[in-house]
């Protein structure tokens, strides 16, 4: 009786105050189980099974562009694994998740070892290159597994309070090692602004980046070759078809700097009278309508036709053999198609080295992840190597800047280069922010040294011989 007043009593003083008992919770009944927990993906790429004994609706979810479905039962799922074209292994995760509950759900490891071929091959635009650029290829594309080259637009140039000073560079003055990349721009080599005394110190920078083992990256914001106005001037939508003519004088006018060019990369050598490799990107953000050669005054064959004309005039004409060329559509925002974004008006694989995006993302983390995701993935998909041509937030002040909006959504993605724009030599007029990276005094010197100390951010002194052939590649 005791015992039965102990489990009475406490229903009839919740009856008393008006409740009822809590119903009792049904058993989750779901049951999911996978074949296996691990996969070895064939490293030369093919097909593999997992089966599932599931009694609910579950999707199969991956972050791995490497690894698609293949047909299958819900019972017996496919998929197939793409070649793997990295030197070193690579793995990724096969989530199996309830449709309705997305905490629910098994995770299957897939790995895959390197190919047993004896070498990466990889297709150069100019078969005729020398062999530093060849190289330089290859390393753009092998350095990928191991980090990615920081780079500086104009460092060894100027910084924000010194100009032309042999040495000089705002980044070994924070961290006290030069970036890896030494971004510089070839149009006052190039167009009617040629003839200026400022040529002899671009020509001193180059020297000095290549003779610490950096890469040489050149842009050119070429001014109107039919107006005479600026790379800003789309006044006139004819000038590339002009360019295009036969006899017409835009044509001869832009031939004519592309025969500039060529006499300074065939002249361009280092201390042992060798060619000096360049990352060319002409016609850079030709996504926007701003330039002469951009969306508005273009449409894609005339773009087309405008780099493949540059491209065989200095290469077969020229006999400029030391240029590896790239293309740098601009990828600030988040778009529906990133990867159809960065082939657009795509000049065909045979006249593309490099694939680069200019990547103003400011402080917008979402926008840069989802461009490297797709930039990386048409990288592989082309096996070209990829990188940021340009990037930046400009005058900001952020302590965090760089292991928050660079670092971090770089993490896991196969890129060679981040490259930031300039910083203006402003002298002491503290008025001008026009600024993209460090220098002494600003909020992120610290955060800046946490970045260069990081394994995978590759500064000058922790660059391989860029110009030396890797082992286990070669180049066609």
């Amino acid at each position: 009786m005791r015992r039965f007043l102990l489990h009475i009593v406490p229903l009839l003083l919740l009856a008393a105050c008006g409740r009822e008992p809590e119903p009792v919770k049904p058993a989750d009944t779901r049951r999911l189980s996978l074949g296996v927990t691990e996969v070895a993906a064939d490293p030369e790429g093919g097909a593999f099974e997992i089966a599932v004994d599931a009694n609910f609706e579950y999707a199969v979810r991956t972050e791995a562009d490497w690894i698609s479905e293949d047909g299958g039962t819900p019972a017996l799922r496919r998929f197939r694994s793409e070649r793997n074209p990295y030197a070193s292994p690579r793995s990724a995760t096969l989530r199996f998740v309830d449709v309705s509950d997305r905490y629910f759900f098994k995770e299957v490891t897939v790995t895959q070892g390197v190919p047993t071929s004896d070498k990466v091959t990889l297709s150069i635009v100019d078969k005729e290159a020398t062999p530093e650029t060849k190289a330089l290829f290859a390393r753009l594309w092998a350095v990928a597994d191991q980090g990615w080259l920081f780079g500086h637009h104009d460092d060894l140039w100027y910084g924000r309070y010194w100009y032309n000073e042999p040495g000089g560079s705002d980044t070994k003055a924070v961290c006290g090692d030069y970036p890896g990349v030494f971004s510089v721009d070839f149009a006052e080599i190039m167009d009617t602004r040629y003839n200026n005394a400022e040529n002899a110190i671009r020509r001193r920078v180059i020297l000095e980046a290549r003779a610490r083992g950096e890469v040489i990256l050149a842009c050119a914001h070429l001014n109107n070759p039919k107006t005479g106005k600026d790379a800003w001037d789309n006044s006139s939508k004819t000038v590339v078809s002009e360019i295009l003519t036969e006899g017409s004088a835009t044509r001869k006018t832009f031939l004519s700097w592309l025969d500039r060019l060529a006499v300074f990369m065939n002249g361009l050598k280092d201390a042992e009278g060798k060619l000096i490799p360049v990352i060319f990107r002409p016609f850079h953000e030709h996504t926007q309508s701003w330039s002469w050669w951009g969306s508005s005054c273009t449409g894609a064959s005339e773009f087309i036709g405008l780099w493949q004309l540059t491209v065989t005039y200095l290469r077969d004409t020229k006999g400029v053999h030391n240029l590896l060329y790239a293309v740098s559509p601009q990828m600030d925002g988040i778009y529906s198609d990133a990867k159809e974004r960065i082939r657009f008006r795509w000049p065909g694989d045979d006249y593309v080295d490099f694939i680069g995006m200019d990547c103003y993302h400011g402080a917008n983390n979402d926008a840069f992840t989802e461009n490297l995701k797709a930039l990386e993935a048409v990288s592989l998909a082309k096996r070209k190597p990829c990188g940021v041509t340009e990037d930046g937030l400009e005058s900001f002040t952020q302590k965090d800047y760089w292991t928050r909006f660079v670092v971090n959504p770089t993490e896991g993605r196969r890129i060679s280069l981040v490259t930031m724009w300039r910083n203006k030599y402003v002298g002491g007029n503290e008025s001008d922010k026009h600024y993209y990276s460090v220098y002494p005094g600003h909020p992120s010197e610290e955060d800046f040294r946490k970045m260069y100390a990081l394994e995978r951010t590759l500064f000058s002194k922790d660059l391989p011989d860029m110009y030396s052939m890797p082992a286990g590649y070669q180049v066609q």
